[in-house]
């Protein structure tokens, strides 16, 4: 009998493409959110309130597996992420189950390059210690009321399809325009995560859990790249060379006075100034030898997802779309 798995945010860039890993692998799927949102089928959807208890319990009674998907928007995550977060300690406890958390890098300061799990956490903003805090919370609530707590860690997301990622709003914002716009100076490496594969790896380390810990902190390596390279990977599809030009960051601030969520994003500049590489030879090891898309590939399938329509023609026209299956 197949094992069932709850995704709790099912809406978002996570929950959906680790829903569609668990989908593939063959697993029962229930998707938890206020309103199905999604564009595909394989789950059942379940809804609810993330805030209410009684909801978050109905969506996961039946299943072995929890992934921890659920984000606020930038200017909500004060005081509101960490009572989110201890609604769904509070629904695990007792349960036996496993829960797997979707976790970032904003944990550690700047100046740490390699980021294992076993680095010292000391965040550079408010954010990250909220970060921190959750994922504390979680790994006592685990260690003292019955249930298994798997932090995935990862950095920027990118993927087909994939909306509110630093690819779409940073790098492909000016598409239309024939742009390729860098958030950062190109020349410093950025940790990145392939939306196809840290699916699967949640669905990996959900398959291998009864060897696993009562709390284990994994690192997603992902592409630990520069800006340029993703320049370049993006050049390499598109019909004609396009102008690589750089985010104006200036005005970003300015708009940040007026409007919450850019104000937020400002202060997390900060990771476009550092190179921080996510290591961890133990999730390595249990993804296996050969995981993971290739770079060139991944950045192929991101980039044609986004195009306009008329770029996408030109490439018929000219037979350059890339050979993906």
């Amino acid at each position: 009998m197949a094992d069932t798995v709850t995704i709790l945010g099912i809406n978002g860039r996570i929950g959906q493409f680790a829903a569609k890993a668990f989908i593939e692998a063959g697993w029962n799927v229930n998707g938890f959110g206020r309103s199905n949102k999604t564009s595909f089928d394989g789950f059942t959807f379940v809804q609810g309130d993330a805030f209410n208890l009684s909801d978050v319990k109905r969506a996961i009674s039946n299943a072995d597996v929890v992934v921890h998907a659920l984000n606020l928007p930038y200017d909500k995550w004060e005081g509101e992420a960490e009572r989110m977060n201890d609604v769904v300690i509070e629904a695990m406890k007792g349960s036996g189950k496993t829960l797997v958390f979707s976790a970032n890098v904003y944990n550690f300061a700047a100046s740490v390059t390699k980021m294992t799990p076993h680095s010292p956490q000391n965040p550079e903003t408010a954010k990250g210690e909220i970060r921190k805090r959750m994922e504390l919370a979680l790994q006592a609530g685990a260690e003292q009321f019955g249930f298994k707590a798997f932090m995935m860690r990862a950095g920027d997301f990118y993927g087909p399809g994939a909306e509110g990622s630093w690819f779409d709003l940073g790098f492909a914002m000016n598409f239309k325009s024939k742009k390729i716009t860098l958030p950062c100076d190109g020349q410093t490496k950025h940790t990145w995560a392939y939306l196809p594969d840290l699916g699967r790896a949640f669905e990996k380390i959900a398959s291998a859990r009864d060897e696993l810990n009562t709390f284990e902190n994994f690192h997603f390596h992902g592409n630990f790249v520069t800006g340029q390279e993703i320049a370049d990977a993006i050049q390499r599809v598109v019909p004609q060379p396009y102008k690589v030009t750089s985010m104006p960051w200036w005005l970003l601030s300015i708009m940040g006075i007026f409007q919450p969520v850019m104000r937020e994003v400002v202060k997390m500049r900060y990771l476009w100034k550092s190179p921080q590489e996510l290591v961890d030879p133990k999730l390595d090891a249990l993804l296996g030898a050969g995981f993971g898309t290739p770079f060139e590939r991944a950045v192929a399938e991101t980039t044609l997802s986004l195009l306009p329509e008329a770029e996408l023609e030109k490439l018929k026209t000219l037979k350059r779309i890339p050979a993906l299956a």
